[in-house]
């Protein structure tokens, strides 16, 4: 089980930079020809986790068991952008235990990672979900993260699909890109031995686009309108298939244009509970 005690724990600030030639990488590993990100005016959206995970890293690994890492599962990304990411720039990051949810088949764990420009203005607040497979056992506690629930009024509103392919070395790109080392994205004979059909996509490699079906089905081209980006991770993504993304109107809120979505690859749901806030 979790230890509670450690909720509201925050944990010691890192310093880094928004690398422009890795940000312009990690647009063409996830298969995104923005001239924004070609011209290094900016990163794409959810680059902001390579600068920042670290962070999370140091508060997950606070709370969860070692003998527990083997059964975490990453659930959730929800991203609230106050700026738009800028190569180059300097984010101080920290990250805080926010929340325990203990349920029967396992226990999610919200970390918040709070990112903050040189003058200290806000840039990116994330909210990390890790589902740990079979931890039934504890106390919950901690307030509820924002929520992002697929509204059923909206389905009736489809604004558009859009298609990504994911390339047969996709996760090898991306793994250069980010830094995610997991070798279920990288040895197939690893990934079969974990119950795996082989090699997946990386999860934030397919929530990286659905941020390109966003940006360039919604907000005109330009990641500066995009205001928050959230997800559910639902089932595998292989290389060699599509990404189908179908965004949905739902309605408008705080001067924002708000859009459902869900994102399907080779029949299956890959993408659950698709929350995006355009800015007007």
């Amino acid at each position: 089980m979790l230890a509670i005690d450690k909720l509201g724990t925050r944990y010691a600030p890192a310093t880094t930079e928004i690398d422009a030639d890795r940000a312009k990488a990690y647009a063409a590993a996830t298969n995104d020809d923005n001239p924004a990100y070609e011209s290094g005016k900016y990163a794409p959206p959810v680059f902001g986790v390579v600068p920042t995970w670290s962070q999370m890293l140091v508060a997950s690994a606070d709370i969860i068991p070692p003998e527990a890492m083997m059964f975490i599962v990453h659930g959730e990304q929800d991203m609230h952008f106050h700026q738009p990411l800028v190569p180059g720039s300097v984010l101080t990051t920290s990250a805080e235990i926010f929340a325990i949810r203990v349920g029967g088949s396992g226990t999610r764990l919200v970390v918040k990672v709070d990112s903050a420009d040189d003058r200290g203005e806000p840039v990116l607040t994330q909210f990390v979900t890790i589902f740990i497979r079979g931890m039934s056992d504890g106390e919950s506690g901690g307030p509820d993260k924002p929520q992002h629930d697929f509204p059923d009024d909206a389905r009736s509103r489809s604004v558009g699909t859009f298609t990504i392919h994911v390339d047969d070395d996709q996760t090898f790109r991306y793994r250069e890109a980010s830094g995610d080392e997991m070798p279920i994205h990288l040895d197939d004979a690893f990934a079969k031995s974990v119950g795996l059909p082989g090699i997946i996509a990386h999860g934030l490699c397919t929530m990286a686009m659905c941020s390109q079906a966003v940006v360039k089905t919604v907000a005109d081209g330009d990641p500066a309108r995009l205001k928050r980006l959230a997800v559910r991770f639902a089932a595998n993504v292989l290389p060699g298939n599509d990404v189908d993304v179908e965004l949905f109107d739902a309605g408008a809120a705080d001067g924002r244009h708000v859009y459902a979505f869900e994102a399907t690859s080779a029949g299956a749901v890959v993408v659950k509970n698709g929350w995006a806030e355009v800015e007007a």
